[in-house]
């Protein structure tokens, strides 16, 4: 595993990436007939979280066998503009082919980190956990998710294999909460928890009657979420959801929630600003 998908699944991915990017070749380098050696410096050219370095540097090799590495850093460091977080090193040709590609993939893993990194330090000194979700790029889900963990962040489900949910459209097709939590705690497994995702307080009462173990509270107000906490039972999670930004995470933690889930975290996070700077290699 690199940076949490497979080896095989990461190089098809970066090969792809190259691919569309260069086609038929690089037609700025041949031109230059380059062919002589160089160094790469990958330098933050801001505050960042360091995340996605094996993977990215992967792509130099693919281009090139000749092609080899360094990560200055470990992931999750923290590092300040102007820090140089890896070198890499090979034939130009074969570094100026494999710099987007690369780039584009650690600028977004490292921006994911660095967004989680800020929504994990609001909460700092509380007892809630912030948690991604399944809001990701199409292609880039294990990756990103493990962007969110080199942040301090947690995954919530990785994919719809990988827990229950009932949302509102299960819970429409099922023909109510009850229906749908009975339907679910009879079929699922005895380790298995049940998660309902509920809009108001009403829908909240219901799904704790019917005995789930882990309840969404999506797009609630605040006053609402406070009442949620006050009324649930011992051992059933609670877990906010919805419209939560970095300037709202404290408040609502402070409101007694286990868990605040964050779509932003991968969806809307900034592309991290990381350039590649080569330095020619005199024979």
């Amino acid at each position: 595993m690199v940076c949490g998908l497979r080896s095989q699944e990461l190089d098809a991915l970066l090969l792809r990436e190259m691919q569309a990017d260069a086609p038929y070749g690089d037609k700025t380098t041949e031109v230059l007939g380059l062919s002589g050696d160089a160094r790469g410096d990958l330098l933050a050219k801001q505050d960042l979280v360091v995340a996605g370095l094996p993977a990215a540097l992967r792509t130099f090799e693919l281009a090139d066998s000749a092609c080899s590495w360094a990560a200055l850093f470990g992931e999750g460091s923290r590092v300040v503009n102007g820090t140089v977080i890896a070198k890499v090193y090979g034939p130009a040709a074969a570094l100026l082919l494999a710099e987007r590609t690369a780039l584009n993939l650690l600028q977004r893993l490292c921006g994911v980190a660095t967004s989680t990194a800020r929504a994990v330090a609001e909460l700092d000194g509380t007892a809630t956990r912030v948690l991604d979700t399944r809001k990701t790029t199409t292609g880039l889900r294990n990756l990103e998710k493990y962007a969110v963990r080199m942040g301090g962040g947690h995954n919530h489900r990785m994919g719809l294999s990988d827990g229950i949910l009932l949302k509102d459209n299960h819970i429409a097709a099922a023909g109510s909460v009850a229906a749908a939590v009975s339907a679910a705690r009879n079929n699922a497994g005895a380790l298995w928890k049940v998660e309902v995702e509920v809009a108001d307080l009403e829908m909240y009462r219901q799904a704790v009657a019917a005995g789930a173990e882990v309840i969404l509270l999506d797009n609630m107000s605040d006053e609402d979420m406070a009442q949620t906490v006050a009324e649930r039972p011992r051992g059933v999670l609670l877990e906010a959801s919805g419209g939560m930004t970095l300037d709202r995470v404290r408040r609502v933690a402070e409101l007694g929630v286990d868990f605040i889930s964050m779509g932003a975290l991968t969806h809307s996070a900034p592309a991290a600003d990381i350039s590649m700077e080569l330095v020619p290699v005199r024979q």
